[in-house]
């Protein structure tokens, strides 16, 4: 007991003598010599292996030959004179520190990953905190995960334990998991922590290249007020070219940041895109036929200047899939026209022999005038795109023959039937009956589903991908489905077959990160005519043209709609999901095209002279342009004077499930469904605003992109307004001129807006 009582004593007369923690004086104490603490762990990696039929599948490991030190400067490099280790063959580290700190892991090209047994191609940074290195001790993590939980505590303000649990609530696992070593874990906690790994190693991979190549921050056209790279700039209206450019080399910090806010669009988990049909803004805003549809763009923001591709259909939904419609004005099937270099390659060919298709006979229908190809072969696209960064896309189709192959239009079965919506306001599939009328029963019409109507079917990279069958499902709502399985064979229909793929991934939350959700053509406000059981057309509320109903001339066929609407955007928003608050969820509601057939239409991406469309530009070896002639009538015999030139306004609502995030926001800035395209690409982390060839086909062309290609545009020659005429991502940046007017097109009957929107409030954001 001695030492301890002198211990004692020695303190209180030092402090009796004012000592203190002076280390003077006649009682003083050398301090305590310092001693070192081993601070060791792991740098674990992930890699995507492609060639799945199904979900991605995504391989753990770790990086060898990486350095994981202390960045004392924060400048995101391991630099000669900071304390640091390199990790080894099973990526092991360990250092020596005074104590606990941060640490990141600086990976060069010369560090492997052992999941993909390969170099790593670009530099990467990944960091872990000090909460992480003080909780694991000599077994700490480093990875994706932990720089994401980092880059969290630093854009919301917020605490480790905080945004380590918000992450883990977000990937369904337990929080003790989240942040161990990857290759330890199993069964769907490691799935799930692999997913994620993989999306945050693309992001953290794109934010060291951003900082090493001295990006300025924000990107040009994330900028507030336009794009500043246009200043000076010849050929751009005078509008647009004022902007100074203020940014300033982007840190370390900021680049982990602006690498989930690409071009000022947030990184968001799943987008459900809900295909509408043929009705123009004034057909719907506050169409007394669409309360839902109008409710719903009250609830959540809106794009009030949005231009379709053309008339009719096809041309929109493969722009959607791929930002052009490759020449294509008509809705011909997609192998029409497909010979020589542009020749079908599915296989098996969807035919008449293949089992159960014998009354659904592959044999093309086409009604181009002049030979245009209808099968697209190697052009970039949104699906391919998205299954090279290993994410998940899915095409719900409403309405199928149970077991046809999605390659080919649905077809009659007499054998089917069901009682008509009738247009009662508030029915899906039920009795309820209009005024005076009998109900009608009516047989399963043909095309129901139309090829035409798939975004991705064109492509025939596309069809071709080994996830095709797989991503490509079914949606439940018709009148018909509760029969469908009791029709006659006229598919042979698989055992166990799902007529409603869209509730069991919304149950299950196994639905794809890009999701288009296409109801049929009575639920897509399009409409067919249906003929009844005595082959007499009935008055159908899936009439494109309600037959004895003329005081309420289309009213029926969007009331339907409407009513389908809400059926859907229900069904996402009672999903776990949607319910999930630290997931990021959107639903957009929006139409294929509008009902302009002449007047000033072409918007943001098509031809602002209206006098022909030249070809689309292809990037050659040296990274200059030309014009890529290599597409059949690309310009010519079809509409006007050859090719689409844009089309009318419709509606584009935007829902997330993001409580913080505006509601009510308004952008009248003009987009297309090119626009929608680079924003998807940006939202997911598909291309990179610093190299334009990075976006497909026609989402480059912004108006910087325009300028310095012009002598290779010629139909952009004339234009008048070089930034109503370009591409820009949806982000609500560029701030409208004090004296412009907003355009629109011939389907619009609203008064032209002047001036900017009351906010420049982002549509996408997911916080005020």
């Amino acid at each position: 007991m001695l030492c301890p009582t002198l211990t004692v004593l020695a303190a209180s007369l030092l402090a009796a003598c004012g000592g203190g923690g002076d280390s003077s004086g006649p009682f003083a104490f050398p301090p305590p010599a310092a001693s070192n603490i081993t601070v060791s762990g792991v740098l674990a990696a992930s890699a995507f292996k492609p060639g799945s039929s199904t979900d991605p599948v995504i391989g753990a490991g770790y990086y060898a030959g990486a350095t994981v030190c202390v960045d004392t400067n924060n400048n995101g490099r391991c630099d000669s004179d900071e304390t640091s280790a390199v990790t080894d063959a099973n990526g092991k580290f360990s250092l020596s520190l005074s104590g606990p700190s941060a640490l990141i892991a600086d990976i060069g090209t010369k560090a492997k990953n052992t999941a993909a047994g390969t170099n790593v191609t670009s530099r990467e940074v990944l960091r872990v905190t000090l909460d992480q290195v003080k909780e694991q001790g000599t077994a700490v993590v480093v990875s994706p995960l932990s720089s994401e939980v980092a880059r969290l505590m630093e854009a919301n303000s917020t605490t480790y334990a905080i945004e380590k649990q918000n992450l883990a609530t977000r990937l369904g696992v337990p929080v003790a998991s989240l942040l161990g070593d990857v290759n330890t874990a199993s069964g769907k906690v490691q799935t799930a922590l692999l997913n994620e790994a993989n999306a945050l190693n693309n992001r953290f991979a794109y934010a060291t290249t951003k900082l090493d190549r001295g990006d300025k921050f924000p990107d040009a056209l994330a900028n507030p007020g336009g794009d500043p790279r246009l200043s000076g700039t010849a050929g751009v209206t005078a509008a647009t070219a004022t902007v100074v450019d203020n940014r300033q080399p982007i840190t370390f910090l900021q680049s982990q940041q602006a690498a989930f806010n690409v071009e000022g669009i947030p990184r968001y988990d799943n987008i459900f895109i809900v295909m509408l049909e043929n009705k123009a803004t004034m057909s719907i805003l506050n169409s007394a036929y669409a309360p839902k549809i109008n409710g719903y763009l009250k609830a959540g923001n809106q794009l009030v200047s949005y231009y379709a591709t053309g008339n009719p259909s096809e041309p929109n939904y493969t722009a959607l899939g791929g930002a052009d419609d490759w020449g294509i004005t008509d809705d011909s099937q997609w192998n029409c026209d497909a010979t020589g270099a542009n020749a079908v390659q599915d296989l098996p060919t969807p035919d008449n022999l293949q089992p159960g298709l014998a009354k659904s006979p592959f044999s093309a229908t086409c009604t181009q005038a002049a030979a245009v190809n209808h099968n697209i072969v190697g052009k970039p696209n949104l699906f391919n795109a998205i299954t090279k960064a290993g994410l998940t896309w899915r095409t719900y189709s409403e309405s199928m023959n149970p077991g046809q192959d999605f390659r080919t239009d649905s077809v009659a079965d007499t054998a089917v039937t069901a009682q008509d919506n009738v247009y009662a306001p508030g029915t899906l599939g039920g009795n309820t009956t209009a005024v005076g009328s009998a109900a009608l029963t009516l047989p399963l019409p043909a095309g129901l589903y139309k090829t035409k109507h798939h975004p991705g079917m064109a492509y025939q990279n596309v069809r071709s991908a080994p996830e095709w069958k797989y991503s490509n499902r079914t949606m439940g709502g018709g009148q018909w489905d509760a029969n469908l399985k009791n029709g006659i064979a006229t598919y042979t229909i698989p055992a166990s077959y799902d007529y409603d793929q869209l509730g069991t991934d919304l149950a299950s939350g196994n639905v794809g990160n890009l999701n288009f959700l296409v109801p049929d053509q009575c639920d897509d406000m399009h409409g067919i005519n249906v003929v009844g059981t005595d082959g007499v057309t009935k008055a159908s509320d899936c009439s494109s043209v309600a037959n004895n109903v003329s005081a309420t001339a289309v009213s029926p066929i969007i009331t339907r709609g409407d009513n389908y609407v809400d059926y859907t955007v229900k069904r996402i928003q009672a999903s776990p999901l949607w319910q999930n608050p630290q997931k990021r969820v959107a639903i957009v509601l929006m139409f294929d095209e509008g009902n302009a057939q002449s007047g000033m239409n072409s918007c943001c991406g098509w031809v602002p002279t209206n006098v022909g469309t030249a070809n689309p530009l292809k990037q050659n070896a040296d990274g200059t342009w030309s014009v890529d002639n290599s597409i059949t009538n690309y310009g010519g015999v079809g509409k006007g004077n050859g090719g689409n030139h844009g089309h009318g306004e419709s509606i584009f609502g935007i829902l997330t499930n993001q409580a913080n995030a505006p509601k009510g926001v308004s952008d009248s800035d003009a987009y297309s469904h090119f626009s929608f395209v680079r924003t998807l690409q940006d939202m997911f982390q598909l291309a990179d605003p610093a190299s334009d060839a990075s976006y497909m086909n026609r989402s480059k062309y912004t108006e910087a992109f325009v300028a310095a290609n012009i002598m290779n545009l010629p139909e952009y020659t004339g234009s008048a307004d070089t930034h109503f005429d370009s591409v820009r991502p949806i982000n609500h940046a560029f701030v409208i001129p004090a004296s412009y007017a907003q355009k629109q097109s011939a389907d619009v009957s609203t008064t032209a807006q002047v001036g900017p929107d009351a906010n420049q409030l982002n549509v996408w954001s997911l916080k005020q």
